[in-house]
């Protein structure tokens, strides 16, 4: 494995290609790779590098990737690749989005989708494709979910959300949740710090939205770069706009890759917090480890419905889908 025609390429003069997976569109030389370093132009075809290639499996809390609202409770297989299409100089996950490791396992759709029945008995819900960009695996992706929708397993996509409509279009009706990472809503720290642009990443959130997939949004929080009020409240007021019940998640930063900057000040955590609940019913605080701020509300009267103690996870006021106290209901995937 690991060599495989890729989707969504044409064939251009001098044994060039362009690449149509993402918003790069990476024109791409005989011998040379696309900006996401996975994607490979070989005589003028174009490969992926890393199909069936996994630099990460693991058994996670759902709340993990973050989904709140998605099988609260349970677990969900996940696993994930190498490559990016974006750089971004904080990255988390660094060691495989932006190298090769040089150990990988090798894994067939099949097999994938046969390691998570066998974790049904221990609340696996699925299959989740994260850890590093799912988009640039699309090929893995695409075949092992639609093997895994076959046999009833909930497939999610942990992703930057820059990805073309057409490949987007094509893996929607495999898809059951998403969290879309927006960075912010502003094309100078895009450009500057990750590459390529928001509002694509806002058509990405929209479009899986609209075709009824269960989508949550995370925002990393990064002092003096993205975490400027104003600009915040643009970000909620278009997530508002889409739906007031779509789960935020506000990620406190802490130093990596090439950021040595100090971890996000929690009081500015705080008043983000604050800002972004009068436009959205369910915003959530990552990486501060508080279960005030990590618990699901009722927005009609407060009352407590899931309460989460870092990936512990207990419900309180639920019953039928609706708050036990004032039967308000509450957008549960359950």
């Amino acid at each position: 494995m690991g060599y495989k025609e890729a989707k969504f390429y044409e064939k251009l003069a001098e044994n060039k290609v362009r690449c149509h997976l993402c918003p790069n569109r990476c024109v791409i030389a005989d011998g040379k790779v696309g900006l996401c370093r996975v994607r490979k132009n070989v005589a003028a075809t174009l490969y992926s590098l890393n199909y069936g290639e996994v630099t990460g499996i693991a058994l996670d809390p759902v709340e993990k990737k973050p989904l709140f609202h998605f099988h609260p409770g349970k677990v969900i297989l996940s696993l994930g690749t190498w490559g990016c299409n974006f750089h971004c100089a904080f990255c988390q996950n660094w060691e495989i989005s932006q190298e090769k490791p040089y150990y990988v396992k090798r894994l067939t759709p099949e097999e994938v989708v046969y390691l998570a029945e066998r974790y049904i008995h221990q609340g696996n819900v699925g299959i989740a494709y994260t850890y590093s960009e799912p988009v640039v695996w699309y090929e893995f992706v695409y075949e092992t979910a639609i093997l895994a929708k076959r046999v009833g397993l909930r497939n999610v996509l942990v992703t930057n959300g820059y990805v073309n409509t057409e490949p987007l279009r094509e893996l929607i009706p495999y898809l059951d949740a998403a969290n879309v990472d927006l960075k912010a809503i502003n094309n100078k720290f895009y450009r500057k710090v990750c590459g390529g642009n928001y509002e694509d990443v806002l058509n990405t959130i929209a479009l899986l939205y609209s075709s009824g997939v269960h989508v949550e949004v995370t925002t990393l929080l990064i002092p003096d770069e993205n975490d400027d009020i104003a600009e915040l409240e643009e970000e909620f007021k278009f997530l508002s706009r889409i739906s007031t019940d779509i789960p935020l998640h506000l990620s406190r930063y802490h130093p990596a890759y090439r950021y040595t900057k100090p971890p996000t000040d929690f009081q500015k955590m705080k008043l983000t917090y604050e800002t972004a609940k009068k436009y959205l019913n369910y915003v959530y605080l990552g990486n501060v480890w508080d279960p005030m701020f990590e618990s699901t509300y009722c927005p009609k009267c407060g009352s407590a419905v899931i309460i989460r103690e870092g990936y512990a996870t207990k419900i309180v006021g639920l019953e039928e889908g609706k708050c036990k106290v004032c039967n308000n209901p509450i957008p549960l995937k359950l």
